[in-house]
């Protein structure tokens, strides 16, 4: 993650603040582009509350990218293509209850990316990913039923200067199961991140051991609609979020 500066302006009565970043090859979802769940949080972090994000183009990786935040919306450039706007919204999603640590431990051993992975190595559920690169977040179904969950730990690499699991990470992690959750897809099909609507309720410290979890809320046509959250082990709910996937040829990404 590299940040080459900030500064404000004023543009139609609104403080706009820029930022130029680039997506490092470690944060990156399918080949070439970065993760959506982690382009998502970039895209929120100036913004309060329950967020929506949607993704317009690929985000690229190791290219400059210009972010404009304002009071309730951004916008992510590359040179004059919009990648992503966000907007904050209302998320109005009732979560399943958690299932123990223990519980979604035994859930990971039946994770579908073991045998077959569209992106092995997406930086949340890539299986070519090693321990303290990437997230290695690995969900399988709960008890046989349509909810899927994992075990998470997140690292301290992950976190802020105040100790806290930066906000981006939060996203990335809320981002995989959902796909997971509308699986399984046609042969030659894959599935990207359109749009990610989140909200990050409690902090959350390297170590603490979590749950994530996910569940499917509707298909029709080329677009996959399913819930995420992140639970502490302990029952408390950190994160939840809304995905919208869109089904695309696997081989855009051959």
């Amino acid at each position: 993650m590299c940040k080459h500066g900030a500064e404000f302006r004023i543009d139609f009565g609104e403080s706009v603040h820029i930022e130029t970043f680039e997506i490092a090859e470690r944060f990156c979802g399918p080949p070439r582009s970065g993760n959506g769940g982690y382009v998502c949080g970039r895209i929120a972090q100036y913004l309060p509350g329950s967020v929506t994000v949607r993704l317009k183009l690929p985000p690229p990786l190791n290219a400059l990218l210009r972010l404009e935040s304002g009071d309730a919306q951004a916008h992510l450039f590359h040179d004059s293509a919009l990648v992503g706007e966000a907007k904050c919204a209302e998320l109005d999603l009732p979560v399943p209850p958690s299932p123990s640590y223990e519980a979604a431990v035994q859930s990971a051993q039946s994770y579908a990316g073991f045998t077959k992975h569209a992106f092995p190595g997406c930086f949340v559920c890539g299986t070519q990913r090693k321990a303290l690169d990437g997230l290695r977040i690995f969900p399988g179904a709960v008890n046989g039923s349509d909810v899927i969950a994992a075990p998470w730990q997140p690292d301290a690499s992950l976190a802020d200067d105040a100790g806290n699991i930066k906000p981006e990470f939060l996203w990335s992690a809320l981002d995989c199961t959902g796909a997971f959750a509308v699986m399984p897809l046609s042969e030659g099909v894959a599935t990207v991140l359109g749009e990610l609507s989140a909200k990050l309720m409690e902090p959350l410290t390297p170590d603490e051991r979590c749950v994530v979890l996910g569940w499917p809320i509707s298909i029709k046509g080329r677009k996959r609609q399913a819930g995420t959250a992140i639970y502490t082990e302990s029952g408390r709910l950190v994160a939840k979020a809304h995905a919208i996937w869109i089904e695309v040829p696997a081989s855009t990404w051959s």
